[in-house]
């Protein structure tokens, strides 16, 4: 089986097969952990200057904010009606 990924925005892909949670990141306790991240270089801005929408933690201690709303990207890892991209498949 291949590996799935998922596009955050902006021609961003990321695979899936690490991706812990998907959150809001408008909570004080969040905004810790992105400052604690950025601090230890763990950080990846996909945002591309847009207003941060959706979190996602890996198992690798890595956050990655994205400015796609985290019920468009649960949608695009093949939520209801969503589909993700299989590196195997043709399209």
């Amino acid at each position: 089986m291949g590996r799935a990924f998922v596009n955050v925005g902006f021609g961003t892909v990321v695979a899936t097969g690490r991706l812990l949670a998907i959150v809001s990141p408008d909570s004080e306790p969040l905004r810790r952990l992105i400052a604690a991240a950025r601090q230890e270089g763990k950080l990846i801005d996909a945002t591309h200057g847009r207003r941060t929408k959706a979190l996602l933690i890996f198992d690798t201690g890595h956050l990655l904010a994205a400015a796609l709303h985290p019920e468009t990207l649960l949608l695009r890892l093949g939520g209801p009606g969503g589909k993700t991209m299989d590196r195997d498949s043709e399209g």
